[in-house]
C-alpha cells in the first residue's frame, strides 16, 4: 500500500490531496517536521523534508514529483490528461507554481508568521511585489477557461492551487486577480482537499 509521510500542515498536504482525488488507498504517516532529521526519516529522504512516499518499494520525495508520479500511475483522464501535449502543460504549470509563485509566498509567510524579532520587513515587501507578475500570468491564462488545461480539473490545477493556498495564510489580497481568485476557491473547496485539511 502507498504510504505518505508528513503532516498535513506541510507540503505533504499536496500529495495527500492528490491521493484523495485519485482514489488511491494510502496510509498516512503524519510525521511532524520536527522529526524529519531522525535517522529513520533520513533513510527515506536524505534532505530531511516531507513529503515522502513509499509506493510498494518506490520511494520518492519532492511534492511535485510525487504528485505527477501518482497522477501518471493511478490517474485516468481528465485527472491525468490524455495527450502528451497536456502532460507537458501539466509539468509546465506545476513547475511554474514551484519556481515563480511559491518562493515569494514562502518569503511572505516567514516574515508575517515568524516572531517579530525574526522578521525581515523589507524581504516581505519585496516578495509581495515579486509575486504580482506570476499572479498576473496565472489570471490571464485562466480567462475563458474553467481550469488550467481547459474544462476539467486536472493534476495541474491541484498542484498550482496547492501552492496558491499559501496566499490564504499570508492574507494576500487576490482582488486584482479575480479570475485566479475564483478558480482558487473552486479548487480548494473540493471535497478531497477539505478532507485532507482535517487530517493531522
Amino acid at each position: 500500500m502507498l504510504k505518505i509521510y508528513g503532516t498535513s500542515m506541510s507540503r505533504a498536504a499536496r500529495s495527500l490531496w492528490a491521493a484523495e482525488e485519485l482514489g488511491v488507498p494510502y496510509e498516512h504517516v503524519a510525521r511532524p517536521v520536527a522529526e524529519t532529521r531522525n535517522p529513520e526519516h533520513l533513510k527515506l529522504n536524505p534532505n530531511g523534508h516531507v513529503p515522502v512516499i513509499d509506493d510498494d518499494g518506490t520511494v520518492l520525495w519532492e511534492s511535485m514529483a510525487i504528485n505527477l508520479y501518482l497522477a501518471e500511475k493511478y490517474g485516468k483522464s481528465p485527472m491525468w490528461p490524455a495527450s502528451v501535449a497536456d502532460h507537458g502543460r501539466a509539468y509546465q504549470w506545476s513547475l511554474f507554481a514551484m519556481t515563480e509563485v511559491e518562493p515569494p509566498l514562502v518569503t511572505m509567510l516567514r516574515n508575517r508568521m515568524a516572531p517579530a524579532e525574526q522578521r525581515d520587513e523589507a524581504a516581505g515587501k519585496n516578495a509581495a511585489e515579486a509575486v504580482k507578475a506570476p499572479l498576473a500570468v496565472l489570471d490571464a491564462h485562466l480567462k475563458g477557461r474553467d481550469y488550467m488545461l481547459g474544462k476539467d480539473f486536472t493534476i495541474a490545477d491541484l498542484n498550482v492551487a496547492s501552492v496558491m493556498s499559501f496566499a490564504m495564510f499570508v492574507r494576500l489580497d487576490l482582488a486584482p486577480y479575480p479570475v485566479a481568485q475564483a478558480w482558487l476557491q473552486k479548487c480548494l473547496g473540493r471535497p478531497a482537499n477539505q478532507k485532507v485539511r482535517a487530517l493531522k
